[in-house]
């Protein structure tokens, strides 16, 4: 049973980890490490002695679980807190559904178990790594405070799964968590798993890009993984889901205030063009939505895969809301219309549905950003611009899978070599587009404040004014 969080430990915790000396111990030798990591690769050193005000974890149920007070990072309360175990749950899919669920790991699926671990959470010191400059031309100190809490929740996540790895897979699981704190994002001979993660974070619009679109990956990878038939994992992952809504909010409520920015700037050009004012022009947060939305979705993996259905037969990985949205946990006899390049031309064609588990989870996603794209054309509407964003197709500028080996317009039109060399600026971001963004990223930390490109918030943090002093510098 799931125990009271002790924050009176060394780690927090509500899985009584002082119950088992042995793990405790072990997990205890791993926190100076995670710190020497943290203080190397976390936020800029000179902002690890700020006071930020930061919400921690104290229990894990819907109401009253975060505490929202001053802290310095490096003392940020890292913790492991899993949901309460549910008496009497099965496996909810897959050839084991129904079965008792697994509170240890089967042997037969020890490496696939232990794979997915990992790559869960490598993302999480990727993602730190890939942010860790950003607090040096923060728009304000509210933004500089939201980034930190991120960086603070992303350290958390990586906890949670390490305690997995060290509570469940014995010397393979300690030597997995070292490597998890020796790869490096963008590292050329140490990289992190996923490539997302090793794509340069060194600008706002795409930290806010980011948590929009990779973080939302994230969200459903968490939600699959919240069905797992293996229960510690599922427990795990269905309380940082409530911690990575937060990440998400960050990304969309961000971009949605650059674009109020820019419209309000457009109408004092005669040109109508944001840029000349010193913002963020529509176009160019079009082509950075286009890149960030393809970059996440190789995320998802290959369309057609035999690892998916093996994840989903084995009942370690389900579908987004497998138990509240499907019918049948089978997934025996259905079928998925996928359209894939069969020589020169796309032709829709059935993929039996546990080979497609990996589009029906990207399906999930992309239903859910579109509901993102509508909240911010609402913004660019009501202003009185005449613009649209607008979600490319799922074939755009992919990296993996079956669409990796052929170009594609943003409509998804199968399109050759030449045309996307001639086009792809119009598409994706430019060197320009990166250069416009450096001569506008400058630190702006007076309380209240807020740079040119950006609109600010419309209240702030828990109830705290806007103006409010988020981080103490």
């Amino acid at each position: 049973m799931t125990q009271a969080i002790v924050n009176s430990e060394k780690i927090p915790n509500n899985v009584n980890l002082s119950g088992d000396p042995k793990l405790q111990r072990a997990l205890e030798k791993w926190l100076p490490n995670y710190l020497e990591w943290w203080n190397e690769m976390g936020p800029e050193g000179t902002y690890q002695n700020a006071d930020i005000y930061l919400r921690t974890a104290v229990d894990v149920g819907s109401e009253g679980w975060a505490h929202f007070d001053y802290v310095k990072m490096p003392d940020y309360r890292w913790g492991i807190f899993l949901e309460p175990a549910q008496e009497g749950r099965t496996v909810g899919f897959g050839d084991h559904a129904n079965e008792p669920a697994w509170q240890q790991v089967p042997g037969e699926y020890r490496n696939m178990l232990r794979r997915i671990i990992v790559t869960q959470g490598d993302t999480e010191p990727a993602s730190v790594e890939q942010q860790r400059l950003l607090a040096n031309s923060a728009p304000s100190g509210y933004d500089m405070r939201n980034l930190f809490q991120v960086n603070v929740e992303e350290g958390r996540h990586l906890w949670a799964m390490v305690y997995l790895l060290h509570s469940h897979f014995g010397r393979d699981g300690r030597e997995e968590a070292e490597a998890l704190l020796e790869r490096r994002s963008g590292n050329a001979d140490k990289p992190r798993i996923l490539g997302a993660f090793n794509e340069p974070v060194d600008n706002w619009l795409d930290f806010f890009m980011f948590t929009t679109f990779t973080d939302r990956d994230g969200k459903f990878q968490l939600l699959s993984l919240a069905e797992s038939g293996f229960d510690p994992l599922a427990r795990t992952c269905g309380f940082m889901l409530t911690e990575e809504a937060h990440h998400m909010f960050v990304g969309e409520s961000g971009i949605g205030r650059i674009i109020e920015r820019a419209c309000e700037l457009m109408k004092l050009d005669k040109n109508e063009d944001a840029k000349a004012q010193g913002g963020i022009s529509l176009d160019q947060i079009q082509r950075a939505l286009n890149f960030w939305f393809s970059v996440s979705e190789d995320l998802f993996g290959g369309e057609v895969s035999s690892n998916a259905a093996n994840y989903f037969a084995s009942g370690i990985k389900g579908r987004a809301y497998e138990r509240k949205k499907y019918q049948d946990h089978l997934a025996l006899d259905g079928t998925y219309k996928m359209k894939l390049v069969k020589e020169g031309k796309l032709v829709e064609e059935d993929v039996s549905l546990r080979n497609a588990m990996n589009e029906i989870l990207r399906d999930d996603y992309i239903e859910d950003t579109e509901r993102v794209i509508t909240r911010w054309n609402k913004t660019i509407e009501e202003s009185g611009v005449k613009y649209e964003l607008t979600l490319p197709s799922r074939r755009f500028h992919r990296q993996v899978g079956a669409y990796s080996e052929h170009k594609f317009d943003p409509q998804g039109n199968l399109i050759d070599e030449a045309t996307w060399n001639a086009k792809r600026d119009t598409w994706l971001p430019t060197r320009k587009d990166l250069d416009h963004l450096r001569t506008l990223q400058t630190r702006v930390t007076e309380p209240g404040k807020f740079a040119h490109w950006i609109a600010p918030p419309r209240v702030g943090i828990k109830g705290r004014p806007v103006e409010f002093e988020y981080v103490r510098l």
